[in-house]
């Protein structure tokens, strides 16, 4: 009676939960591959044709979405390196010797709880008016301009500010992962005379290959699917030099009224990213060690 009772209640919970995840998420997905085979404005009274694949294949010759996917590409190339890179230095900082340790990890996590959109015009300040302050004033001319108004200097400035905000949380998933190393294991290879180096590459990092598995899938499946700091931060400007992916299936559907196509956009955008999500932590999943 009291396994049934339990699975009463866990029904009781789960239920809702699955029923909003399947309104919210399943159905309009499955809605959704159905109008990527139309073309369609948008609006309910205007007729909508069936026009078979010529949506998928008008895409690979679209000059806009190329363009908008190798800058993505780039993006969360080197987003994803630099975050991780940072996060990971952040938490075995946090996690030393260091005294005020509480305080450097409630300022590095703080980016985290701003807003993508306040964020981004925030950045768009300093980029603009605070550089441009700063190279009049000390004559480097060369580094501090308005970044946002040259094409390479654009995307590495939402490079910045993606780590800016990333950085600290994916610090956080890797302090859980340090903290729950046995301290007996570091010290056993202290004492077989390891030093930090062997100690960080031959113990700690096969102990948290579970927090590399989340941290890569998350910093991977967010800075492809970036938009609320693209949109403040540069607008996909200039001259589209940092249009996203998401932006531009955003725009092809909300600016130009192609819902159809956009929508087919959309459905490639998705399978990339569930792919190369999934070769990611199918990897990374292979080098974890079991304690």
């Amino acid at each position: 009676m009291k396994r049934k009772s339990d699975k009463a209640w866990y029904a009781l919970f789960v239920l809702p939960l699955v029923f909003v995840f399947t309104t919210v998420v399943i159905i309009p997905f499955f809605i959704g591959i159905g109008y990527s085979f139309i073309s369609w404005d948008g609006m309910p009274l205007n007729k909508k044709t069936f026009v078979g694949f010529s949506n998928y294949i008008q895409l690979f010759s679209d000059k806009n979405f190329i363009s908008s996917a190798g800058h993505t590409l780039l993006f969360t190339v080197a987003a994803v390196l630099i975050i991780n890179i940072l996060g990971l230095a952040f938490a075995l900082l946090v996690t030393g010797k260091l005294k005020v340790r509480n305080i450097a990890r409630t300022m590095l996590f703080m980016p985290y709880l701003i807003g993508g959109l306040i964020l981004g015009y925030i950045w768009q300040f300093i980029f603009t008016d605070v550089f441009k302050s700063i190279g009049e004033t000390t004559g480097l001319t060369n580094i501090f301009f308005s970044w946002l108004l040259d094409p390479k200097f654009s995307l590495f400035a939402l490079i910045i500010v993606a780590t800016w905000q990333m950085a600290g949380y994916i610090m956080i998933i890797y302090i859980t992962g340090i903290q729950a190393i046995p301290e007996d294991v570091v010290e056993a290879a202290q004492v077989d005379g390891a030093n930090f180096w062997q100690t960080l590459f031959r113990i700690k990092f096969p102990l948290i290959m579970p927090s590399f598995t989340i941290c890569l899938f998350m910093t991977l499946s967010n800075c492809f699917k970036i938009y609320d700091v693209n949109v403040s931060l540069t607008k996909g400007g200039p001259n589209r030099a940092t249009e996203m992916l998401a932006m531009n299936i955003y725009n092809e559907i909300f600016s130009l009224n192609h819902y159809g196509y956009g929508q087919a956009k959309a459905i490639i955008f998705f399978v990339v990213v569930a792919v190369i999500t999934l070769i990611q932590v199918s990897i990374t999943k292979k080098k974890e060690v079991v304690m």
